[in-house]
């Protein structure tokens, strides 16, 4: 499709979603709620989003996200094909992740005393299981699911209080991950690596399920993760890596930093004979190279003649989808919601995703030099001007 970039690029978005909504007020209304999302508020919840759109009261924002008639999911779909229409390319990369979003109380469907990543210790918190698609003009996220921890599926009553659905089930966050990129394969996303941390890489099942569907990857793992070698023995990670001769280790840059390139110390080797033509395993290390007894280790699979600067790039694309964490929290409002029930977490995070989509792809389109509306190119200078990470 054609798209003519002089058009607001939020009509388009609004356009796209359009169909979703079954009537004319909870449409409207959802342009207003993506408006003020991104409209740089200090908070952005019911009250003050509402005060953006010039309404008295947080009715109509929280009726949006509660029970309005309009299909959620499909607006989820909308988002990840406007970011590939926009940011996709055969080279693309698919990263899961999860991130935590801090609640007070019990209600919040999910919430408990759990591990959110983000704030490096046990919160009261809820967690969302996120995918992203990194392309060379950009990454955004483009699919989410909330992690029901194992209490919550035990107590059916709570799930009806917090209006979780009767059948859903306990899912561990690596067969969410799974069930993402299952919905990303059959929409056709176009990309050539997976990638992901160690919660998600350590997992034998889903790096098998991955095997599977021809999916290369890069996964980071535990130092003594037990792997099979070509001859068919077994060791684990830090044994494979500490057998290498100095030789076997050469430093690359994997991105840029806060400080400027971010460059580690890598080496490889091969894992596992694979039963597909042209496909390779290695084992990959990264290692500081201001203390090189920190190594991180990764799982691969991927095409045979993949070099080491091609997985040690995958490796590093993994930060990526940080960076969509904290420009989607601190831009578009991803982490400002104060609703409780199942449904509204759904409708808000897909909006704010939407959001964020819509940032990301204005910045694209200001990067190759084409305009950008003004509007959006207003709250784009605003965010230059906090000091925020471009896109």
């Amino acid at each position: 499709m054609v798209v003519d970039v002089v058009l607001d690029q939020l009509d388009r978005v609004q356009d796209r979603i359009g169909g979703r909504f079954a009537r004319s007020e909870p449409r409207a209304r959802a342009r207003e709620y993506v408006s003020g999302l991104v409209a740089g508020l200090e908070r952005k919840n019911g009250w003050t989003l509402a005060e953006q759109a010039g309404e008295v009261s947080p009715d109509g924002m929280q009726r949006l996200l509660r029970w309005a008639g309009w299909d959620i999911d499909g607006v989820r779909d909308d988002v990840r094909d406007y970011v590939v229409e926009h940011l996709g390319e055969p080279g693309g990369v698919l990263i899961a992740d999860d991130t935590g979003f801090l609640k007070k109380g019990t209600r919040s469907a999910g919430v408990q005393r759990q591990y959110p990543g983000t704030a490096g210790r046990i919160e009261n918190c809820q967690i969302g299981t996120f995918l992203a698609y990194a392309g060379g003009r950009g990454h955004a996220l483009i699919d989410r699911e909330l992690y029901l921890p194992e209490p919550w599926i035990a107590d059916r009553e709570r799930c009806r209080r917090a209006g979780i659905p009767d059948e859903a089930g306990f899912e561990t966050k690596p067969r969410q991950a799974m069930a993402m990129l299952a919905r990303a394969f059959a929409a056709g996303v176009p990309f050539a690596w997976i990638t992901a941390d160690e919660a998600y890489g350590q997992v034998g099942y889903l790096r098998s399920w991955l095997e599977a569907h021809d999916a290369a990857h890069v996964l980071a793992t535990k130092v003594d993760d037990v792997l099979t070698t070509t001859n068919g023995a077994e060791a684990c990670a830090d044994e494979l890596i500490a057998d290498l001769p100095a030789r076997a280790w050469r430093r690359l840059p994997v991105g840029a930093g806060a400080h400027g390139p971010r460059e580690y110390d890598w080496a490889r080797v091969p894992i596992r004979i694979s039963r597909q033509a042209g496909r390779g395993h290695w084992l990959l290390a990264r290692r500081e190279v201001t203390d090189p007894t920190e190594i991180a280790y990764y799982v691969c699979y991927g095409p045979g003649r993949s070099t080491l600067p091609d997985l040690a790039w995958i490796a590093g694309a993994r930060w990526r989808i940080e960076e969509c964490f904290q420009q989607a929290k601190d831009e578009a409002g991803l982490d400002h919601y104060q609703v409780r029930s199942w449904r509204a977490w759904y409708a808000h995070i897909t909006l704010a995703m939407l959001a964020h989509a819509w940032l990301v792809v204005s910045r694209s389109l200001a990067a190759k030099g084409e305009p950008v509306p003004a509007s959006q190119a207003a709250r784009l200078n605003h965010c230059e001007r906090r000091g925020q990470p471009p896109t």
